[in-house]
């Protein structure tokens, strides 16, 4: 499983690239991958982090590097899908960088599909997963492109689960418009700016508002 921008730019963001306060006892990764965003937010917190993965060659991946870090005490990973997924606690916080494609029916037997395309996690089975294992006050953090963060957002509504932060986020000064949505998600509205945007690079190198939310990730920042 390769290390996305996606996957930096998710674990960067929850509390925007700050310590994770204390009080957040538990979070869960969904789809976790290589297991990244959890190591992540295991590097800035202190607090418990599950994560969960449908792939078993994702969940062998993640599993060996959470007993390969200095937070293996922390970290436990899980071959579940989130619909199957039964805990029996909640979670402060829940991530996720999930599949977004519509997945055309000569896709689904293919390995790895699931990481990409939604035929194994829809966007309502997204928002019925976290309205039940999210706690009350917690808060849900997820990236996604445009088109589909309205769609998601759609969705979280129903369940009554609410966009209340968000960040566009470009790859580059010159495009026009942004490729990514991070979105933060809560169970009561909240008044937020529509003005944030992250631009990526200016003129081929990575601009100081990057190199600020990801520096705790990159030896070269």
């Amino acid at each position: 499983m390769k290390i996305s921008t996606d996957s930096v730019l998710l674990g960067s963001w929850v509390h925007a690239g700050k310590t994770i306060p204390k009080s957040i006892k538990t979070i869960l990764d969904v789809g976790a991958g290589s297991g990244v965003v959890a190591l992540m937010l295991a590097q800035r917190s202190s607090a418990r982090i599950d994560a969960i993965d449908i792939s078993a060659k994702a969940y062998d991946q993640a599993q060996d590097n959470f007993l390969t870090s200095k937070w293996a005490s922390r970290l436990n990973c899980y071959h579940s899908s989130l619909q199957n997924f039964s805990p029996g606690i909640q979670y402060d916080i829940i991530v996720s960088n999930p599949p977004y494609f519509h997945c055309p029916l000569t896709h689904k037997e293919k390995e790895g599909s699931q990481a990409k395309y939604t035929h194994q996690l829809s966007f309502c089975d997204l928002a019925e997963g976290v309205t039940r294992l999210l706690s009350p006050n917690g808060k849900f953090f997820v990236v996604l492109p445009i088109h589909e963060g309205s769609c998601f957002t759609n969705e979280a509504e129903k369940k009554k689960l609410y966009l209340s932060d968000f960040i566009w986020v470009k790859t580059a000064t010159h495009k026009k418009i942004p490729k990514r949505v991070l979105m933060q998600f809560e169970f009561s509205r909240k008044e937020f700016s529509a003005e944030n945007l992250l631009v990526i690079q200016n003129q081929g190198a990575y601009t100081d508002e990057y190199k600020q939310l990801t520096k705790d990730y990159y030896i070269g920042f």
